[in-house]
């Protein structure tokens, strides 16, 4: 239980550019406890926890869903670029943002010779959307189409061969989005969550059917505060329980500092969001937490209920064998195993598909997706 306890708080965790004012951060991180680096080589990477490659251009973008909303997006393409390319939209992890991992691995993709477009979903980091840090798993799946809309419209991409990678929390709205748009030639994912799972059910299910009765009253109150105080509480996305087995969500996803008996799970998150690792001043995971009542949504909106539409399309789910989110990727790949391959890493734990360029298997998803966009 204190496990599961544990992973309550950090659950997994237009054709050209506009002119556009970026969002401010909200509750940015100004201290400077310790354990917690600040933004330390973020810094000195110009806001980016990797280096841009040498051989890659990036150029900030803007576009709108059809919802209206405004997303923020890094273009990434490769400067010897000839003729008409492969496109993926990237997005990934939940709470993270296009200067981390998704950008990491948009540069990589760039670099192998892609047009790559990593993104922050709508609400968050300097995407718009009037409430911060709200997520929604049906605008979330849009993203990843208007990314599409976006990559489509460019001279340089041949819109015939455009697929997605998503990470983490963001994978499942990925392959949602790719069984509900043909567009979408091929998905993979990385240490992939099922947030309305997660949110719903908790880590490997382990809500009881009074425990989930619990959290809907949680959220329901928590409806009547904000009402009356005119703002959105932020609390824990996944509600952890204490020992009286009363809700006990947290108003951070991590916390500030690590404590000394802090869970395998909690350090592995900590070492990337609250460290020079991976650390961002916009990355809801590394400053502060989701709206309280994110998770009304994700009771009501399950994800990846059509993948048998994905079909002749191919997924490929890359996961750690030692991750502790593996059972999400076995799940899906034992729903459609026709379509849905899996590849599991040996040796490498869930956060270390964020960054690890020497375990994520760049070479596998590279060939996965030179297959399935010719």
């Amino acid at each position: 239980m204190e496990r599961r306890k544990a992973l309550g708080l950090i659950a997994a965790t237009g054709a050209a550019a506009a002119s556009f004012t970026a969002v401010p951060s909200f509750g940015a991180d100004t201290g400077s406890a310790a354990g917690a680096a600040g933004q330390g080589k973020a810094a000195a990477k110009g806001g980016y926890t990797f280096a841009l490659d040498k051989n890659v251009k990036r150029t900030s973008v803007r576009f709108k869903n059809r919802y209206g909303i405004e997303v923020a997006a890094d273009l990434y393409v490769p400067k010897n670029a000839r003729g008409k390319l492969p496109a993926l939209a990237v997005s990934g992890p939940f709470g993270a943002v296009k200067e981390q991992s998704s950008g990491l691995y948009a540069n990589e993709f760039a670099r192998r010779g892609y047009v790559a477009l990593a993104f922050d979903p709508s609400f968050t980091g300097e995407s718009g959307g009037a409430v911060r840090d709200v997520a929604s798993p049906d605008i979330y799946t849009e993203d990843f189409s208007a990314a599409v809309d976006f990559l489509g419209l460019q001279e340089i991409v041949d819109r015939e061969r455009i697929g997605a990678q998503a990470i983490c929390g963001l994978s499942g709205m990925a392959l949602t989005a790719a069984a509900a748009d043909s567009r979408i030639k091929a998905v993979a994912t990385a240490s992939m969550y099922d947030m309305s799972r997660s949110m719903s059910r908790g880590h490997e299910d382990y809500y009881t059917r009074e425990q989930r009765q619990k959290v809907v009253n949680h959220l329901s109150r928590q409806r009547w505060i904000d009402a009356e105080n005119g703002t959105y509480a932020r609390l824990s996305h996944e509600v952890p329980f204490d020992e009286n087995g009363d809700v006990a969500p947290s108003n951070r996803v991590l916390p500030k500092t690590l404590p000394a008996d802090a869970d395998p799970i909690t350090r592995i998150f900590f070492d990337y969001y609250r460290t020079e690792r991976g650390y961002h001043p916009r990355s809801i995971n590394s400053t502060t937490a989701w709206t309280a009542t994110t998770p009304m949504s994700f009771f009501a909106f399950r994800l990846m209920t059509d993948i048998d539409m994905l079909a002749p399309r191919k997924a490929l789910l890359v996961a750690g064998a030692d991750a502790h989110s593996l059972y999400y990727s076995e799940d899906v790949q034992a729903m459609a195993p026709d379509t849905v391959d899996l590849v599991i890493v040996p040796g490498a734990d869930h956060v270390d598909l964020y960054d690890r360029k020497g375990l994520i298997p760049f070479d596998r998803l590279d060939e996965f997706f030179t297959k399935n966009l010719a």
